[in-house]
């Protein structure tokens, strides 16, 4: 079965359960194994660094007690530090405090450019290399030698992200303002303390990519998933301000019904069309039209405004199919 028909088959995706952390980690090259530091060479051995000579099969850095017991008093305080950049990777920078190595993920810094160009992307961040930048502990386990900080989250008074992570809670409604756009999805700030909607969360429907709904600078109402007051992580989410229009589909619309869609894919066994949003269906390439023709995209092209007739609904399963035939 191709991937197409795969992601039409599959289910919706579960709401995700580590969302901030996996999307700061999916930007950086890190280790997935939890169990083992997170200072190893899947980590830290594709970093550029100033010392050409650094020998990158060398131990982990796992730091100094003393350094590690500075760094939860930072935390804990909610205070910022300024620390010098020492390196970087193409999902952020390195920075050095004494003993320890602390990652910044490039969805955490300070007017960092939306970048498609990998090369732009990569000049971008080699040029902070030996800056100073000041920044906030957003992330800690001593045990797994993890150290994430922030740049944005130093903007805002100390004492202000634990206020905002006290005064909300799942199921909220809130009032935030996008910051930052990445391909995992949009970061909201809440007013001094930046919640996540992860790219699944945007949309009912299909998400290319996030700048296609948000920009930044845009005010927006999100609902609030999950908060984890330890890691003072917000899951948010926007798409379920909306009913799932999945739900009610059987009583909305019924087989032989004629519809109008658009087509927003075209492959090989057929074309999908959006007959509203987060609704999607099939038109089967048998489906298509009549006699004979080499490719469904001799037939139909994405962005097409079509009218289709509904053959099958199935609520439970997501799934919608569509004819073109007559």
């Amino acid at each position: 079965m191709s991937t197409e028909a795969r992601q039409y088959n599959a289910s919706p995706p579960l709401p995700p359960d580590e969302s901030y952390w996996t999307a700061l980690l999916q930007e950086g090259e890190v280790a997935a194994d939890r169990g083992k530091p997170q200072l190893d060479d899947a980590l830290w051995g594709s970093f550029d660094v100033e010392n050409p000579d650094q020998d990158r099969s060398a131990a982990p850095y796992s730091g100094s007690q003393a350094d590690w017991e500075q760094v939860e008093q930072v935390f804990e305080a909610d205070t910022t530090v300024e620390l010098r950049v020492i390196g970087y990777n193409r999902g952020g920078l390195l920075v050095e405090w004494n003993s320890l190595r602390g990652f910044i993920p490039a969805s955490q810094l300070v007017d960092f450019p939306v970048m498609a160009d990998s090369r732009q992307r990569r000049d971008s961040l080699a040029n902070r290399v030996g800056q100073r930048l000041r920044m906030r502990v957003i992330e800690l386990e001593r045990e797994q030698n993890r150290l994430i900080l922030s740049e944005r989250a130093a903007q805002v008074q100390p004492g202000t992200r634990a206020n905002v992570l006290h005064t909300i809670d799942k199921g909220d409604i809130c009032t935030g303002r996008v910051t930052n756009l990445c391909e995992f999805g949009v970061f909201v700030d809440l007013g001094g303390l930046e919640g996540l909607i992860h790219i699944s969360e945007l949309s009912w429907g299909r998400v290319g990519h996030p700048g296609d709904i948000l920009k930044r600078g845009d005010t927006i109402e999100v609902y609030v998933m999950h908060v984890d007051q330890d890691q003072g992580r917000v899951a948010l989410s926007l798409k379920r301000l909306h009913p799932d229009p999945w739900q009610t589909v059987e009583t909305r619309y019924t087989v032989g019904e004629m519809v109008e869609g658009v087509i927003t894919n075209v492959v090989d066994f057929g074309a999908f069309a959006c007959i509203e949003e987060g609704l999607e269906g099939l038109i089967h390439v048998s489906e298509l039209a009549e006699g004979h023709f080499l490719h469904p995209r001799n037939v139909v092209r994405e962005g097409d405004t079509v009218r289709a007739r509904i053959l099958n609904i199935d609520g439970r399963n997501r799934r919608l199919g569509l004819s073109l035939r007559r």
